[in-house]
This record gives structure tokens, C-alpha cells and sequence, in this order.
């Protein structure tokens, strides 16, 4: 039986992944490199094939749960760039998407083309680097 705290980490996770899932969809078909980092960010977060296979079939509308903390909203950032890399291609309605996911996270706009800056093709920072872009993102651009 999963407790009541479980149930909220799983719900947690799923959306962040149904938000990388409406990202990569956003247009009009998942590309199979997506697909592949959908996958390896769902083993990230403990998720069964299946779960993320469900996921992704899944024509639900995707509810927008907001992260509760910086953190948590600078590691979905992450992945949603990692996801605008994904197929080598960054389209104008990736970028929107997510400009649109980080306005109701509490962010500018503008966190996500410097986000996209950072990534430069693809490449994200190493951890030490990522944690110091954190503090940058909570001084320059929460909203």
C-alpha cells in the first residue's frame, strides 16, 4: 500500500514528466531521441517503463502542479532543456513552451533562451556550474 507522502512524490514525478511529454509533443509528432530522454529522465525518478510508456500514450490533459521550491523548478528547467536539444532541433514552439511553463513557475521569460544559451547544443554544465546557475536564476530572473 503506498502511504499518503508516497502518492504525492509519485504524482510529483509523473508531472514533471508529463511537462517534458507536452514539450516534446508540442510539434506534432515525438521524435524518437525525445522519446529516449523521456525515458532515461523517468529512470531518473524511479518510474517503471511502463508508468512512462502510459505516460507518453496518454492523451489526458497534462495538469500543471507548480513545483514548491527553487530547486525543483530550476531541475524541471534543466530537463526541459535537455528535451529542446533532444532531436538536435530547437523549434520557436519549444522555446515558447517553455517560456510559457517558466512565467507560471514565477520566472521571466527570459530564464529560458539564457538557460538555452548555457546548454550551448545540447552540452549542460556540470554540477558545481548547475548549482551556481541556480543562485544566478534566483537573483537575475525570478519574477
Amino acid at each position: 500500500m503506498i502511504g499518503f507522502f508516497e502518492h504525492q512524490y509519485l504524482a510529483f514525478k509523473k508531472n514533471h514528466l508529463s511537462n517534458l511529454i507536452a514539450l516534446a509533443k508540442v510539434d506534432g509528432h515525438l521524435h524518437s531521441e525525445e522519446e529516449k530522454m523521456l525515458y532515461k529522465v523517468g529512470a531518473k525518478y524511479g518510474l517503471k517503463d511502463r508508468q512512462i510508456a502510459l505516460l507518453i500514450r496518454s492523451d489526458k490533459k497534462n495538469i500543471l502542479n507548480i513545483p514548491e521550491s527553487h530547486d525543483q523548478k530550476m531541475n524541471q528547467l534543466y530537463d526541459l532543456v535537455m528535451m529542446v536539444y533532444a532531436d538536435n532541433v530547437v523549434e520557436d514552439s519549444e522555446i515558447e513552451f517553455c517560456e510559457d511553463l517558466m512565467s507560471k513557475f514565477g520566472f521571466k521569460k527570459s530564464v529560458v533562451k539564457w538557460m538555452i544559451e548555457v546548454f550551448e547544443k545540447g552540452n549542460p554544465p556540470t554540477p558545481e556550474a548547475w548549482e551556481d546557475l541556480k543562485k544566478v536564476a534566483a537573483e537575475k530572473y525570478v519574477a
